[in-house]
């Protein structure tokens, strides 16, 4: 394979360090140098640019349409949206996005057709579904007592429903056995759920302990849909690798966090778009106003409690290809440009375990993206990124 040299531009590592001017080398899909005046078989100049590592998106629905009202979902083959996951990741990767860690409602067979070639999109971790408990976030209830539930299921997505410490180590088994990377569960209740409010908490301590004990026994690490201040105790206090959302949080659990080194993946862009939607019912928007200003206030607190923050955007809450809104929104409750970066590159990285990820270094998959200009306004990112590259190959 040819050795391609990035020549003329600046670096952002991905650790928080300054961007520095300086050449990037890449040979058979991984970085092999940093330096200047680098030569190689192939130059791709980018003056004026700066070099970032591929961005890394913890909370995404790749097989999901977006939010939109029950009776239009239900005129909806079960089948349609795999024919939109193409879609959604060709607009995920045009955001310098390269990986996902997928929070539900995609399969194997997307997983294996990605690798495959068959579309172009991140490389994939994913949950396949949200476990839940009868009633809760993600079972689906509505007044008429008809229930349709927030994930499609599907051969190859297993119903989340759990009750009961035995029929939660059966779930996991299954979904293993279904291919998840990662469990996903609902220890809260949410915004989008008609029943359930966000300050509720779900599943009692002896399954959240059961599911991680299990997913362990797996080689599985498990994250945790957590708004109450005790769903994202119990969660913690389990062992649970990351809190997604963590609206409630109190300032006890963030230093248990940090002692921990349990991960927030705030998802504040998905509140915004929850309240940009006006066909949802009142109820729905109402629990989303009511949160706002919670969650923000949430994410600062965290910030200089020391705990770590990884990137995630939950879409299609908010339209896919709009995943970078989410650096602005960091910025907006206290974080800098670079640390914002940080938290979609090196540390949801280490949130995923892929340490060949989310720097810049020799060694690491040639994942780069080149923007135009500098870091400092992260709100413009997305219009300003010029390519993509993801192990060594130009995809965008």
């Amino acid at each position: 394979m040819s050795r391609i040299v990035f020549t003329g531009g600046r670096i952002f590592d991905g650790t928080g360090a300054t961007p520095r001017p300086g050449d990037l080398a890449v040979e058979d899909e991984r970085i092999v140098d940093i330096g200047s005046g680098l030569d190689g078989d192939e130059s791709v100049p980018v003056d004026g640019c700066t070099l970032l590592p591929g961005l890394i998106d913890c909370h995404i629905h790749l097989g999901l349409l977006g939010i939109s009202n029950v009776q239009d979902r239900l005129q909806l083959p079960w089948s349609y949206p795999y024919f939109v996951i193409p879609r959604n990741a060709l607009a995920t990767l045009r955001c310098g996005i390269t990986t996902v860690r997928d929070a539900g409602g995609l399969d194997a067979g997307a997983r294996r057709a990605q690798q495959d070639g068959l579309f172009p999109g991140p490389r994939m971790q994913i949950s396949l579904a949200l476990i839940h408990q009868t009633g809760g976030h993600g079972y689906g209830s509505w007044p008429s007592g008809d229930r349709l539930s927030l994930l499609t299921v599907s051969p190859g997505l297993p119903d989340g429903t759990v009750d009961g410490p035995d029929a939660m180590r059966r779930k996991v088994r299954e979904l293993v056995d279904a291919g998840a990377d990662v469990l996903k569960v609902a220890t809260s209740g949410g915004v989008l759920s008609y029943s359930d409010e966000p300050h509720h908490s779900q599943f009692q301590r002896d399954e959240i302990d059961t599911l991680v004990l299990e997913a362990a026994a797996s080689g599985r690490w498990v994250m945790a849909h957590a708004q109450s201040t005790s769903g994202i105790r119990n969660a913690v206090e389990a062992g649970v690798r990351s809190i997604e959302h963590g609206m409630h949080v109190d300032d006890a659990t963030l230093e248990l966090m940090r002692d921990r080194g349990t991960w927030l993946v705030p998802t504040l862009v998905a509140v915004e778009g929850v309240l940009s939607k006006r066909d949802l019912p009142s109820r729905i928007i109402d629990k989303a106003m009511a949160i706002r200003d919670v969650h923000r206030e949430a994410v600062s607190r965290a910030r200089d409690a020391g705990v770590r923050i990884a990137f995630g955007t939950d879409c299609p809450v908010s339209p896919h290809g709009t995943n970078l809104r989410e650096l602005a929104h960091l910025v907006e409750v206290g974080l800098t440009a670079e640390e914002a970066l940080v938290t979609a590159t090196s540390t949801a990285a280490a949130l995923l375990g892929r340490d060949d990820l989310g720097t810049l270094a020799p060694g690491r998959r040639a994942d780069v993206v080149v923007l135009r200009g500098d870091i400092a306004d992260v709100s413009t990112l997305r219009d300003r990124i010029e390519q993509v590259w993801m192990d060594g190959v130009r995809v965008v």
